[in-house]
């Protein structure tokens, strides 16, 4: 983390300034050491729920958001050295309200095997993040207590959210129209 320049406020506290100038440097100091904090976690799947576990343990008691991506079209996007792109990604967003810090983490899941493990012990706030990237995507939560559809019909095929899914047309009938 970059420690902030005291000279970038003034030398003293006495100073002719307006309380406002001084106002916007703190709060773009205050910026820049977020930006600084913010971390991308690149997890394999066997390693995803034990590094949430040990960032819950770390203080990141928050799960602000859990969703997921369809690089269906853009399998070679940027990623780190190690990471294999795969088709799908759940992404965490989480939050460490005490030392005002986030993490992100991005988790790699195959098209062929599209399971992951479930956060809920964890953040149970996850049960209808999860239960909406497995309705939308068809990603499957291992753990979950209960992955069921939460905003198609159950009897809905396919994932309407998938780069590859027909997008369907419902004829509409008004009421003024002529057969």
């Amino acid at each position: 983390m970059t420690e902030t320049d005291e000279s970038a406020g003034g030398e003293g506290s006495a100073s002719d300034e307006p309380a406002v100038e001084a106002d916007q440097t703190e709060v773009a100091e205050t910026v820049s050491e977020a930006s600084t904090r913010d971390a991308v976690l690149h997890p394999a799947r066997e390693e995803y729920l034990e590094l949430v576990k040990s960032l819950a343990d770390d203080g990141f008691v928050m799960c602000v958001d859990l969703t997921a991506v369809d690089y269906l079209e853009h399998m070679d996007r940027p990623l780190p050295a190690d990471v294999v792109g795969e088709r799908f990604e759940v992404v965490v967003n989480l939050l460490d309200m005490v030392a005002r810090r986030r993490t992100r983490v991005r988790v790699q899941v195959p098209e062929s095997d599209a399971v992951v493990a479930s956060l809920f012990d964890i953040h149970p706030g996850t049960e209808a993040m999860e239960r909406e990237v497995f309705d939308m995507f068809g990603v499957a939560f291992d753990g979950h207590p209960d992955l069921t559809r939460i905003l198609m019909p159950e009897d809905w095929d396919g994932h309407p959210l998938r780069k590859d899914y027909d997008v369907g047309r419902i004829p509409v009938q008004f009421k003024e129209a002529h057969a």
